[in-house]
């Protein structure tokens, strides 16, 4: 799937020779061979989980998480699609389930009333895409449904058919969420002076 916000530069849209050595080798069992992947892809998972979840401290665990749940399930990449696209599937259905066993916590942390202005972005450089890192504590601050919507559609790529079967919704709730969340950004990009961001997230 293409994620509707420019890629990563550091991260090219195909699978390089090295990477392939790295999966074949971390399949057999090599640690170092899987470090190499984690390497590559460990900011990168980050970010999702951030976006996601909005809280730091989670995100640090689920990221971890995501890596334990690929040295278990590495044999199942069959090479059907790009590596880093089966990964992200698997990161999203981690966090997916995070979301269902802390449900009631993270009712409470993720109510826009509570997080305000209070929502920082993470210390750390998530992402060298500059549109995705001024967005960031922007999603952070949205409601947990609209904000989970907006990053599967708007940044992950998926299709509000599938996202409503992630999240066990319509396909029309879907699309009111990514609306509802599309509106609460512009208003927040728009009282920051980001004008010409506001444009980014204008689609359908």
């Amino acid at each position: 799937m293409k994620a509707r916000f420019s890629a990563n530069k550091d991260y090219p849209f195909g699978d390089s020779d090295d990477e392939q050595l790295w999966i074949t080798e971390a399949k057999q069992g090599s640690q170092t061979a899987f470090y190499q992947l984690y390497e590559k892809y460990h900011r990168r998972i980050y970010a999702l989980c951030w976006r996601m979840l909005a809280d730091k401290d989670s995100a640090e665990d689920v990221c971890q998480e995501v890596f334990v749940v690929l040295w278990q399930k590495i044999n199942n990449f069959r090479g059907e699609s790009k590596f880093s696209t089966w990964l992200h599937s698997v990161a999203t259905n981690v966090v997916l389930g995070h979301l269902r066993k802390h449900k009631n916590w993270l009712q409470r942390v993720f109510s826009i009333e509570e997080q305000g202005a209070s929502v920082q972005e993470p210390s750390v450089n998530l992402t060298d895409d500059s549109t995705l890192t001024l967005l960031d504590q922007h999603i952070a601050r949205l409601p947990e449904r609209a904000r989970l919507v907006f990053v599967l559609f708007a940044v992950e790529g998926y299709r509000h058919e599938e996202i409503s079967i992630m999240l066990k919704m319509a396909v029309g709730s879907s699309k009111s969420q990514y609306h509802r969340a599309r509106n609460l950004l512009k208003e927040s990009l728009l009282a920051n002076g980001f004008v010409s961001i506001e444009e980014e997230i204008n689609h359908e």
